[in-house]
């Protein structure tokens, strides 16, 4: 493998690294709804995103050589960069359920908000995280 090879493979275990790092940075926003910094990192991660998933760098990966220790150089540094991208998506998913989770409970904010029915099904907790007893259900027929 020549050196514009091995340079491509070392540019992408630092993308994987940065993409790592974006990640990280990606739930720490999330986490104090900071929607500013948020926006920002999906332009660097499509940024990272886009490096990685390049025709070059695909084709510079898939290149052989008749030199069996740069190839197998070559693979061990390819190694790094997929035990990085298996990091990052389980790093994304993190994300993904952070989100889901913050959109479910903004949708039954807006649903308890919006509901002109005093006896529709949200859940309330008490102060030591108990579910408390419904108010409309079976109290109607008590009276």
């Amino acid at each position: 493998m020549n050196k514009s090879d091995t340079d491509h493979l070392t540019q992408a275990v630092h993308k994987a690294q940065a993409l790592k790092r974006v990640l990280d940075s990606e739930f720490e926003a999330l986490k104090q709804q900071d929607l500013s910094s948020f926006e920002t990192l999906q332009a660097q991660k499509l940024e990272i995103l886009h490096f990685l998933a390049s025709d070059e760098l695909l084709q510079k990966v898939k290149s052989h050589t008749d030199d069996q220790d740069q190839a197998a150089s070559s693979v061990a540094v390819w190694d790094q960069v997929v035990v990085l991208m298996n990091e990052c998506r389980d790093l994304h998913r993190r994300n993904e359920i952070l989100i889901t989770h913050k959109l479910e409970t903004v949708r039954g904010a807006l649903q308890a908000i919006q509901s002109p029915d005093p006896l529709n099904s949200v859940e309330i907790y008490d102060r030591l995280g108990k579910m408390r007893p419904s108010r409309g259900k079976g109290s109607m027929g008590d009276a």
